[in-house]
């Protein structure tokens, strides 16, 4: 069985808990509402009035204007992300980690251990409450998919399960909206046919499906099937280390985009070091609101894991490709491959002053929020984010 773990409201809660007086009004992390910033989260308080990620600070301004806006501290949160992957790997090894706040987990070789994929969840759930005071939601089913849709059906403090034989009488009275790949676009067709749940869809021939929405059209009637059959991939065994977010709404700010690509690109950086890894290939995946998927990469001359040297390739890759366009963007990802954990490669990475330096600059970083935590030191690039 898989498990999807997903924090709620991440950032906000976090800063719930290091200051209780927030507990009960509107909080939004994000960048101050005069300026060109972004929501990187909401909790559940500022989310009745319509705030979500991904939308302007000055949006959410206007919708809550009694919100306490908070800087992010992103690499606070990633040390206590750091707590939380190491609650799962008390109960397993196979642990994907997706962003800073969920992670899917695959309980199969530990059930004899610890009992059924359900509580091991609920364990989970326990044990983040009560060591760290967050909130999870937990998704237990046969496949990513469906834990996935699962962890978010219930939030927050959610816990859903999916039995296995019973996965279409759990997907069919969904709305067509809660399957990959069905958007604003896809979703207005499917209306126009009076095609509003997963089960009518589910109905739908593949080839109609096929001649209605392309090459997408198999994929969801495979979802529509409750059809999945990735496996749940541990950074050491992956071929790539990758982030992706997706937006509540639609980005078409490019800076906001290049804020999100920074923060990705950072939290990849890390994972390659924590991990021992360079990698020589950088990789960008945007989805459009249409949910065309385009993807670019870049081949490096030698492999690295020096942050500086990945946001140059993922921002110029970014910057080639939104040149002249008007983006409207519903999913960044930034990813590595090309790995190798060839010792020599230090030599080879620090053979200029300039990589030298950004190397140690990242070691000495890396040590600082191991020892010490997360906000105990901060990179200067970050500040056009934090402070926009």
């Amino acid at each position: 069985m898989i498990l999807h773990i997903d924090m709620d409201a991440f950032y906000a809660s976090v800063e719930e808990r290091e200051n209780p007086e927030l507990v009960g009004k509107p909080v939004i992390v994000g960048g101050k509402p005069e300026t060109r910033g972004v929501v990187a989260a909401a909790n559940y308080e500022a989310r009745r009035f319509g705030v979500h990620s991904a939308i302007s600070a000055a949006a959410a301004r206007r919708l809550c204007p009694q919100a306490i806006v908070l800087p992010p501290r992103m690499d606070f949160y990633a040390g206590i992300a750091r707590q939380i992957r190491a609650i799962f790997a008390r109960y397993t090894p196979l642990v994907e980690p997706l962003s800073l706040d969920e992670a899917f987990l695959d309980t199969g070789g530990s059930e004899h251990l610890f009992g059924k994929a359900e509580v091991i969840g609920r364990r989970i759930k326990d044990e983040i409450r009560n060591e760290l005071r967050l909130v999870a939601s937990v998704g237990v089913a046969p496949n990513k998919f469906l834990a996935k849709i699962a962890s978010d059906l219930e939030k927050p403090d959610g816990m859903v399960v999916v039995v296995p034989g019973k996965e279409q009488q759990f997907l069919d009275p969904l709305p067509i909206g809660r399957l990959w790949g069905v958007g604003r676009v896809t979703g207005s067709v499917f209306e126009r046919l009076g095609i509003a749940t997963i089960g009518q869809l589910r109905a739908l021939p593949q080839e109609s499906l096929q001649d209605l929405a392309g090459r997408v059209g198999v994929r969801l009637w495979e979802l529509a099937h409750g059809i999945d059959d990735r496996k749940v991939i541990p950074d050491r065994d992956a071929k790539t280390i990758s982030h992706e977010s997706t937006f509540a709404s639609d980005i078409t700010d490019q800076e906001m985009l290049r804020a999100w690509l920074l923060d990705l690109t950072e939290q990849v950086g890390r994972r390659l070091r924590r991990h021992e890894l360079s990698g020589r290939t950088v990789h960008l995946k945007i989805r459009l609101a249409d949910f065309q998927t385009v993807t670019r990469a870049r081949t490096l001359p030698r492999p690295t894991n020096v942050t500086q040297e990945l946001w140059e390739a993922s921002a110029e890759l970014l910057t080639r490709y939104a040149e002249g366009k008007k983006l409207s963007v519903r999913l960044l990802g930034m990813g590595v491959s090309g790995l190798q954990s060839d010792p020599r490669l230090q030599q080879q990475l620090f053979d200029n002053e300039d990589h030298q330096k950004q190397g140690q600059l990242d070691a000495v970083a890396d040590a600082i929020q191991n020892r010490f935590g997360g906000a105990a030191i901060r990179r200067g690039s970050r500040l056009f984010r934090d402070n926009a």
